[in-house]
């Protein structure tokens, strides 16, 4: 490919502009991609970069502005238009279908897939060729969130995309896996694909990307070459100021709160995992971070502890009662709460109003019923506390929480949480998807909590997150955990090998 082609502008989009009733979510962005670029789309949560995607893929029509492709003029009515054109994407959430093999669900996202045999041909061919290997007999609940991934990519690549979109790819990875991705998509680009590289990791955006957009409250506010540009200084192009930094404290571990005494549970979903003979003792004011490459049993974990899942007797104790068999009330009424991966249908009920979700976990503890009934003025003040203390991007508390962005719904739901003072608290992926400054008030409002005597754990599968807030460390695997351990001294390498049940889930004493 001549340089003269890598120049030439393969997509162009000038004064694009998208408003909703109460917000303008893309106002008069412009900018372009070349052939053989990975270009980084950033902005806090709420920015615009869903809405702009959205637009390009043929999801959302803008109200105003063009888009060219390849010099034409390029506007899909839907998704198959887009895809037609040469437009792909890996979205956040897999849409894949758990009980069909691979081969069955790469068909069902082609728009005229060949006969299933030669279709397993071509998944294996591309598969190899890309570094992603793949078995496509293999049924999808089998697979690693890893291998999971793959097969949204290789459903993008066997359509030969000219620009495929990536949203948090490498939020479910290893570090070893994302290499392993970095590798595949310089590959694209050297092949002269454009790839726009939506991110809140960003030293992975200066590691990969060779030009980056920045967006604010729906605008194009800057330009950067991440090679060139600090982590903390785009973090502060993205929100307009000084980044906070999270300050931790690592005091000695208090009391004894919660013991787990070989706890072994069923998952309740066909394609979960079971936890297996899990021990854990879990102090005042520690962080306990607990790693995992998602679907090692992570969700179930969370669910024993907050009593979603109950156990069999002397297996879950607080303050040495068996609480085995309370279910969430039960626990929260002694002080442990819990905030689950999985904020719209989990956390948060999306058709109900803000007040109505600060009411579902908030009413025993902030005490807002009286008499059974629901008292909507204190309940009102605590769903706008939220609001106010953890900057919800929301035009009211009456707002329904499928209204809110991503990240903003997840600032909510770790908020009502913490504002509830809790004794133990069990986050899952609390910063997953949410912007740099976002992510680092929530990481402090977790460490402040403990610095108050209250046990943290936070299952993550961001290791540079639980290295920034954890005092102790373990890793999750096919549903057993391994000993905790001091977090100074870890690495990330080490870490990422135990993840995938390296060394005996076990490392050097620190």
């Amino acid at each position: 490919m001549t340089q003269a082609a890598q120049d030439r502008a393969l997509m162009v989009l000038d004064g694009l502009t998208k408003a909703y009733p109460g917000v303008v979510a893309n106002k008069d962005v412009s900018f372009q991609m070349r052939r053989g670029e990975v270009h980084a789309l950033l902005g806090e949560n709420g920015a615009g970069k869903s809405t702009l995607v959205k637009t390009i893929y043929g999801l959302v029509k803008p109200d105003s502005g063009t888009m060219t492709l390849e010099g034409e003029a390029f506007t899909p009515s839907d998704p198959h238009a887009a895809r037609q054109a040469g437009i792909a994407m890996v979205f956040q959430h897999f849409s894949l279908f758990e009980a069909l093999d691979v081969a069955e669900n790469v068909a069902l996202g082609m728009e005229n897939p060949p006969p299933l045999r030669d279709l397993a041909q071509r998944i294996r061919e591309v598969s190899e060729t890309y570094g992603l290997p793949l078995d496509p007999s293999r049924i999808v609940g089998d697979l690693s969130a890893g291998e999971r991934q793959r097969v949204e990519i290789v459903r993008c690549l066997l359509q030969d995309p000219k620009v495929l979109i990536m949203d948090e790819p490498t939020s479910v990875l290893t570090p070893q896996e994302v290499e392993i991705l970095f590798e595949t998509l310089r590959k694209l680009r050297d092949e002269g694909t454009a790839i726009l590289y939506i991110s809140h990791k960003l030293e992975e955006i200066r590691a990969l990307c060779d030009h980056a957009t920045i967006l604010r409250l729906g605008a194009v506010v800057g330009t950067c070459d991440p090679r060139a540009t600090s982590a903390r200084q785009m973090a502060e192009m993205m929100v307009g100021g000084t980044l906070h930094v999270p300050e931790r404290d690592i005091g000695t571990p208090g009391e004894m709160l919660m013991q787990i005494k070989g706890l072994s549970v069923k998952s309740p979903a066909e394609f979960g995992t079971s936890l297996k003979d899990i021990h854990l003792d879990i102090r005042a004011g520690d962080v306990l971070g607990i790693g995992g490459v998602a679907g090692n049993g992570q969700d179930e974990l969370l669910a024993a502890l907050s009593g979603e899942i109950t156990a069999q007797a002397e297996q879950v104790f607080y303050a040495d009662q068996d609480i085995g068999a309370l279910k969430p009330d039960g626990r929260r009424a002694l002080g442990i709460c819990a905030a689950p991966e999985e904020r719209m249908g989990h956390a948060a009920a999306p058709d109900m109003s803000l007040i109505e979700n600060a009411a579902l976990t908030g009413r025993k503890r902030k005490g807002l019923t009286s008499n059974g009934f629901i008292d909507w003025r204190k309940t009102r003040s605590f769903a706008e506390e939220i609001i106010e203390r953890f900057d919800v991007r929301t035009p009211g508390a009456g707002n329904a929480a499928r209204s809110l962005s991503g990240g903003n719904l997840q600032k909510f739901v770790i908020g009502r949480e913490i504002l509830q003072d809790p004794q133990v608290l069990i986050v899952n992926q609390p910063t997953w998807g949410v912007d740099a400054s976002a992510a680092a008030a929530i990481r402090q409002a977790l460490l402040d909590l403990a610095a108050k005597g209250a046990a943290v754990i936070v299952i993550s599968q961001d290791l540079d997150e639980l290295m920034e807030i954890s005092s102790t460390f373990a890793a999750l695997n096919e549903g057993r955990l391994s000993k905790p351990r001091a977090a100074q001294g870890l690495t990330v390498e080490d870490i990422g090998l135990m993840l995938g049940g390296a060394h005996g889930m076990e490392v050097a004493d620190v």
